[in-house]
């Protein structure tokens, strides 16, 4: 690995985390127990829906537009309009996304590739700093560190809701090299959204790498590639990207 480089701040969520498939099996098992049987065809409409407004209402909160409990009610608001069911309170919204966060939980999972790309990471260069960086609430996502088993890997968690910024604001990628000790120069920061992780920690004085699981198309692709920002398909590839 570079000599230079010393610390490697990671995503959590669709990085390190499937949260795509915690997401399709926890709705999965929570329209289940709410609507009974659906039909696969209803069941993937559903998800591309939760999916939506997931996307849409997690950024607002990020951007600070609303808060995580807000978010979540907007995003139960919007399953029920897309089924025509009416929902009477605020508090009905919450008891709903509770009962899907508890199968959400119980099926989240490391991606396959991040323990051996952490581990080839150490090997390289066993000094290196690992940190998470990530635009949520800090328990729930040391929770999920813990629970695919990666919270002893991460001494330092920073979550934008404890520190009041949120990707790609330059200020969160600054304040996790404050406290790993490191210049932001001498750090790279890896996650799965262009604009959040990639692009963002390049605007802050780090390595971008932009983790592209899905496969983008050429066109998609071409922001990186004229910015220099490494893309890489798998955390596999990792070691490589950073010159391992």
């Amino acid at each position: 690995m570079a000599d230079t480089l010393q610390a490697v701040l990671f995503d959590l969520d669709g990085t390190l985390m499937d949260h795509d498939a915690a997401r399709v099996t926890g709705l999965a098992a929570h329209l289940a127990q709410w609507l009974g049987d659906v039909e696969a065809s209803e069941l993937a409409r559903l998800d591309e829906q939760w999916r939506r407004l997931e996307a849409r209402h997690y950024d607002e909160y990020a951007a600070g537009r609303c808060s995580m409990q807000e978010q979540r009610r907007r995003r139960v608001r919007g399953m029920h309009e897309a089924l025509g069911r009416a929902l009477d309170s605020d508090e009905a919204a919450d008891e709903w996304f509770a009962a899907y966060l508890e199968h959400y939980r119980a099926a989240w999972r490391a991606f396959e590739d991040a323990i051996p790309a952490l581990d080839a990471l150490v090997a390289a260069n066993p000094e290196i700093r690992l940190a998470v960086v990530t635009n949520g609430e800090g328990e729930p996502q040391r929770a999920k560190l813990a629970a695919i088993g990666l919270a002893e890997r991460f001494p330092l968690v920073v979550a934008s809701g404890e520190v009041g910024t949120a990707k790609p604001d330059p200020a969160i990628f600054a304040l996790a090299c404050e406290r790993l000790g490191v210049k932001r120069a001498h750090a790279a920061h890896v996650g799965d959204r262009l604009d959040l992780d990639a692009q963002g920690a390049a605007a802050a004085g780090l390595r971008g790498v932009w983790l592209d699981r899905p496969g983008a198309s050429a066109s998609a692709r071409a922001p990186a590639q004229a910015t220099g920002i490494a893309t890489i398909s798998t955390l596999h590839e990792l070691s490589t990207a950073l010159g391992a």
